[in-house]
């Protein structure tokens, strides 16, 4: 019977991670809670039901690619099921688990092992017991998935199989049945929700102002000398503004939107070959990313980066009705890299993660 329920559990757990996504999102090194209730199907050494409930509360943090740690309590209680016998019997644990991700979709299945103390407590109405609690290390595996509804918002499932100590065992010579002081292994099934506090929440940017430096000195040429008016002005037809495509993480760092100190030289290049060229009516600012992470926070992320870039020329003396600042996100990658997994995919789509300055000129008369 109990062999069945734990069937049962398994499938049901495996049911539920095989609701996937299709889209990624990389672990953000993010702290989480997992509070949740759980399903209990209890060693038949301690003659208790299979019917037993329990609540449990953990904290998690993602580590890397491919780990998690969390560290958690939990409680749970089941009857027993010796006939005519009331009581209960009960376990709470305090410990750790190492879980390890088959991926870092939104669908994260996962493998876990954990240590731990456990305290495990019969108490039978009517039978005379060597010793109703005891307190022992435990040890724990199992498998399950995390899926993740928004960037901050998901739900976690697994089955677990928990060994510990009971030394419970009965001295009564009508209940001899219970003898239950050796190892004992429970299973549990639980259920919970994360919530994700660590997490880059993505932000829409607002339309930045122009600051009240320098633009006036940007704006406005000083009144051309009488003799110098008279000399006609030969547009640079030769001349054509050379698109300037810089890295990701040399403007931000990886997974950032803040501007760096190190990437605004190569800025400041473009600003000034900007400057040299009046005949620019519209200089497109394009944010890119690589496919590791949601589309969505993929997206935003590529408008903040965009965004950034323009804040930055407008304050460097760029006229903003001149600059047009777009994300387009993970849509048109340079590499593809598959096959990879782990820091050599990162390494590998380096070159998707870019920001790209290009030009459109105004053709000034006589030029072809």
């Amino acid at each position: 019977m109990k062999k069945n329920i734990l069937n049962i559990a398994v499938a049901a757990t495996l049911g539920f991670v095989a609701f996937s996504a299709s889209s990624e999102d990389m672990y953000r090194g993010a702290w989480y809670a997992v509070p949740g209730a759980s399903y209990t199907n209890p060693d038949s050494d301690l003659e208790s039901r299979n019917d037993g409930a329990g609540i449990f509360l953990r904290m998690g943090k993602e580590l890397s690619e491919s780990w998690d740690i969390q560290f958690g309590i939990s409680q749970a209680r089941t009857g027993n099921d010796l006939n005519g016998v009331g009581g209960r019997y009960r376990q709470s644990m305090l410990g750790a688990d190492a879980l390890y991700f088959f991926s870092r979709d939104k669908f994260r299945p996962f493998v876990l092992a954990g240590l731990g103390v456990a305290r495990n407590r019969v108490n039978y109405d009517g039978i005379d017991l060597d010793d109703k609690s005891k307190t022992s290390p435990y040890a724990n595996v199992g498998l399950g998935a995390q899926y993740l509804i928004t960037d901050n918002f998901g739900l976690q499932a697994d089955v677990r199989h928990v060994w510990s100590k009971s030394g419970t065992q009965s001295i009564n010579a009508d209940a001899g049945r219970l003898n239950a002081d050796e190892t004992v292994g429970n299973t549990y099934v639980n259920l919970g929700a994360i919530f994700r506090f660590g997490a880059p929440a993505p932000v829409a940017m607002a339309e930045p102002t122009p600051e009240p430096l320098a633009p006036v000195a940007v704006a406005v040429a000083p009144e051309p000398e009488p003799v110098q008016a008279a000399l006609p002005v030969v547009p640079a037809c030769n001349e054509k503004f050379q698109t300037v495509e810089v890295s990701a993480e040399k403007l931000f760092g990886f997974d950032k939107s803040k501007l760096a100190d190190d990437g605004k030289a190569e800025l400041d290049a473009a600003i000034q070959k900007i400057k040299a060229h009046p005949a620019l009516v519209l200089v497109l600012v394009t944010g890119h990313t690589d496919r590791i992470g949601s589309e969505a926070y993929n997206q935003k992320l590529s408008e903040r980066r965009a965004n950034q870039v323009k804040e930055y020329m407008v304050a460097n003396g760029v006229d903003a009705s001149r600059l047009q600042a777009a994300g387009k996100g993970e849509s048109e990658p340079v590499v593809g890299c598959e096959g990879l997994r782990g820091k050599a995919v990162v390494e590998c789509l380096a070159p998707n993660r870019r920001v790209v300055i290009s030009a459109e000129e105004k053709i000034e008369a006589g030029c072809k």
